[in-house]
């Protein structure tokens, strides 16, 4: 391996971790405040990316930059309703997991659907943000892969600054260290679920910007990213919010340099295979803690 092509592979990992690294921390958010694990986040990936490619993507430039910020905020209020219609009425049972494994997995069925319905199963992609690429070294970077980096690593800045410095952060943490005491004290739990939920949503949405800039879309396109994040979450572990951004990057990483040296079939079973001895030896992930919270 050359000098270049090691840049060359260590690039595409780092944009690979990037990505994987916004719809883990998305993922890990509705997880850890809600102790669920939301099976329509890839559907929500999609949606964003087919809303943002409605209102500006498929021309790309200020067109993609107006539409950015009404896609990311649309996706939130679809989040915040999605909780309340299939998550909120089972909140209060005992079998509240079992029950959201059936509702979010039934509410990504029908966004699928509905996106095939709505836009149809032909292949669409968004058009660049940057339609530019320059010379770095003997390397060709595209400005529209590293533009979107920059505002995916902007969004995990602003994600974790809010958990941890904000008011609200602080009331999510403490919903999600006991929700009974956190009643106690005042806090109108369903909202702040609702609203945790609308952020992993906003968050999917942008993800899916970034995956539909990179590829072709189709109705079922966040199917892999989510199995790749699952992948982030479980190495990183979900008791501190950077695990998960750690261990993307990790991951990144480790399947461009498995795609490389593997092959493209091989790279999934060794990214497996490295999350089940992560597993057996730190069932807490790599970066995580016996205690959950934001």
């Amino acid at each position: 391996m050359t000098l270049d092509t090691f840049l060359l592979v260590a690039l595409g990992g780092v944009m690979l971790g990037t990505l994987y690294a916004l719809i883990a921390a998305g993922l890990a958010v509705a997880w850890t405040t809600l102790g669920i694990f939301n099976f329509a986040h890839g559907a929500f990936i999609a949606l964003g990316a087919y809303l943002a490619w409605q209102l500006g993507g498929m021309h790309g430039g200020g067109a993609l930059a107006f539409a950015l910020p009404i896609a990311a905020a649309g996706m939130f209020a679809f989040g915040c309703g999605f909780y309340w219609l299939l998550i909120r009425p089972f909140q209060r049972r005992a079998q509240l997991v079992l029950a959201a494994v059936i509702t979010t997995l039934a509410g990504a069925a029908l966004i699928e659907n509905s996106i095939n319905l709505i836009w149809g199963a032909r292949a669409k992609q968004i058009a660049p943000l940057v339609d530019a690429s320059f010379q770095l070294g003997e390397l060709t970077v595209s400005a529209n892969d590293l533009t979107l980096a920059g505002l995916a690593g902007l969004t995990l800045a602003l994600l974790g600054f809010g958990l941890r410095r904000t008011r609200f952060g602080r009331s999510l943490r403490a919903v999600a260290e006991n929700r009974v005491a956190a009643e106690l004290l005042g806090l109108n739990v369903p909202r702040l679920y609702a609203l945790a939920f609308g952020i992993s949503a906003a968050v999917a949405g942008l993800a899916g910007v970034m995956v539909g800039s990179l590829r072709f879309m189709n109705p079922s396109m966040g199917a892999d990213p989510l199995l790749k994040a699952l992948v982030v979450v479980i190495l990183g572990g979900i008791a501190r919010f950077s695990g998960p951004v750690y261990a993307a990057f990790l991951v990144g990483l480790a399947e461009a340099f498995a795609v490389y040296f593997a092959g493209l079939y091989w790279a999934p079973a060794i990214l497996f295979g490295l999350m089940i001895g992560v597993l057996v030896w730190r069932p807490e992930g790599l970066f995580g803690r016996r205690q959950q919270t934001l």
